[in-house]
């Protein structure tokens, strides 16, 4: 009997995006499209027995920063090991565009601060061959990846490009200014961007403490950008807050960005310690204050924002103490030797960090919440198990036994810091968060943060430890879990053809084992230009990833097809 369709998953259970409940059904694909989801009587050129397994969507995630990634590489990883099937770059208003050739060296030392990517990392694997965004776009275009890629346009590069030293020196911007900028962000939104990105973040800034130029960027400004959208009637505004400044001053220049803009507009948010509970003030905003054209959102993330520290990652409690710095290019072996002599060790705890970026110093800071992190990971470790409470138990400081916790394992032991999502030790508030009407699950940052954040495995979490390992009454459904992940992002930056399984929109999907789904901890690999490092993490419990109709990964190996694609706004794959 000849085939009838290009691929047949059979038998799965199907939780198809929308949130109603599971049912059990064949998915029919061809020439890239969900052709029939029900009973499929016809056989496929390729079949998959999906039973006892579910079938979802493909998942999208709006916040990620693979813009430099996806041109010298294919590979969208992490993501696209967590059943991610379509990502959204240029966000928190860096990337790589528009860019003059004399000012490439500014941009990669912003993503090389902001974003954790180290710096002949990006010198060795950007090729360069744009200046504008929508020549990038162009570039892009020529490539194939392992899931769809998508761009915004971010502030910076658009300031500079501009303004030259005047933007890269935050100065104000004038008239012709703003009017140069604005007319930029539309014709990247016309040729393709979802968007444009800004960041109003003090800590965003070069490793030598440079602040990004568009942090302190004046109202008009950013009205500026906002009325590129109008103008375009397309694209969204996501936004980094001048965090921690209170809501009262924040949420109503957002309003006002969104009303200008009469487009969606998205904020970062998560649950952080200081200024006490004023994350809780902008979901009353959220609710009682939306703009009158336009509609503002929360990104919101399921775990909290944990930064891994490690001999062999960007960060470690005593990397910025004088003492260490002359070791901290040494091979690792040759490191571990070095820190294990008494007299060194002594010298390096006695001495306080020092280092011109404030970031870098807030990072190390002993005072913080340290958990030794395990296999399979933690991301709400019990208060009992962090390392100054087990110092204290054994008579030493704090300082000492994290020092000896980083020696061992040979120099590989990898220390967690929960910071944001985690007050009082508990995920409550990310729940909080995320059950909000007005909050968007994002902020995996995937293709950035490469030696201290593994966070694109997000999907692969929510899964697990808010719907299959929840406690009855204290997590999600699985169809809202899979909802939360597929459908909702994909609306709020406007894909309208995919998200669900519904005849007629691509064939993004996953086979997943969801009694077998787990995740490992990140590992360091070197595998990135000029023999870079970054974390890696994998999962188990992904049966099959489908992009475009076309099976990318089986059990978490790919099997050589690339089928992801740069998808613009307004062009569908």
């Amino acid at each position: 009997m000849s085939a009838n369709h290009d691929l047949v998953i059979r038998g799965g259970t199907v939780y198809d995006g929308t949130g109603g409940k599971p049912f059990v059904a064949d998915v029919a694909v061809d020439g890239g499209r969900i052709a029939a989801v029900g009973t499929v009587e016809g056989k496929g050129v390729e079949e998959i027995d999906a039973r006892g397994k579910i079938v979802t969507p493909g998942f999208v995630d709006i916040h990620t920063h693979y813009d430099g990634q996806a041109t010298w590489e294919g590979r969208m990883q992490p993501s696209s090991w967590h059943g991610v099937t379509t990502v959204i770059g240029g966000n928190c208003g860096i990337g790589f565009a528009p860019c003059r050739p004399e000012q490439r060296d500014l941009l990669i030392k912003l993503m090389e601060g902001i974003e954790d990517i180290p710096e002949i990392v990006m010198t060795e694997g950007l090729p360069w061959q744009w200046e504008s965004f929508p020549q990038l776009l162009d570039f892009l275009d020529t490539r194939s990846f392992d899931i769809d890629v998508g761009l915004q346009i971010p502030h910076s590069p658009v300031r500079v490009y501009v303004m030259g030293q005047r933007g890269v020196d935050r100065e104000p911007a004038t008239t012709d200014d703003i009017a140069a900028m604005s007319a930029l962000v539309e014709e990247g939104v016309r040729a393709g961007a979802f968007g444009v990105t800004t960041s109003r973040f003090i800590m965003h800034r070069t490793r030598t403490g440079d602040i990004a130029p568009s942090v302190e960027s004046a109202e008009a400004e950013l009205l500026g950008l906002a009325g590129a959208l109008r103008r375009a009637d397309a694209g969204v505004f996501q936004i980094i807050p001048a965090l921690p400044d209170a809501p009262e001053g924040e949420y109503p220049v957002m309003r006002r960005l969104a009303e200008a803009a009469g487009r969606p507009l998205s904020f970062t948010l998560m649950a952080l310690n200081a200024p006490r509970d004023a994350w809780r003030r902008y979901l009353e905003y959220l609710e009682t204050d939306q703009p009158k054209d336009g509609s503002i959102r929360a990104q919101v993330y399921p775990r909290p924002a944990g930064v891994l520290f490690g001999l062999d990652l960007s960060f470690h409690p005593f990397c910025l103490n004088p003492s260490y710095r002359p070791l901290a290019k040494l091979p690792l072996a040759e490191r571990v030797k070095a820190m294990r002599d008494p007299e060194l060790k002594a010298k390096i705890l006695s001495e306080q960090p020092d280092d011109p970026n404030p970031f870098a110093l807030n990072q190390v800071r002993l005072e913080k919440n340290y958990y030794l992190f395990g296999d399979p990971p933690r991301y709400d470790p019990p208060i009992e198990s962090e390392i100054g409470r087990l110092a204290e138990a054994r008579g030493m400081s704090k300082a000492e036994l994290l020092y000896d916790i980083l020696l061992s394992d040979e120099g590989r032991a990898i220390l967690y810091c929960p910071s944001a999502n985690f007050p009082d030790n508990s995920l409550d508030a990310a729940g909080e968060l995320m059950r909000h009407p007005h909050t968007v699950l994002g902020l995996g940052d995937g293709g950035a943060h490469y030696g201290m954040i593994c966070d694109g495995s997000y999907p692969t979490f929510m899964l697990t430890h808010w719907s299959r390992d929840a406690k009855p009454g204290e997590g999600f459904a699985l169809e809202t879990a899979v909802k939360m992940l597929s459908s909702e992002p994909a609306a709020a930056v406007g894909f309208t053809d995919r998200g669900t399984l519904t005849p007629g929109l691509k064939a993004d999907l996953n086979v997943i084992d969801i009694d077998r789904l787990k995740l490992h901890r990140p590992h360091p690999v070197y595998d990135l230009p000029a023999n870079g490092r970054r974390l890696r993490q994998r999962s188990e419990g992904y049966a099959a990833s489908i992009v475009n109709g076309q099976v990318t990964y089986r059990d978490g190996e790919p099997t050589g097809a690339m089928p992801g694609r740069l998808v613009r706004r307004g062009r569908m794959n």
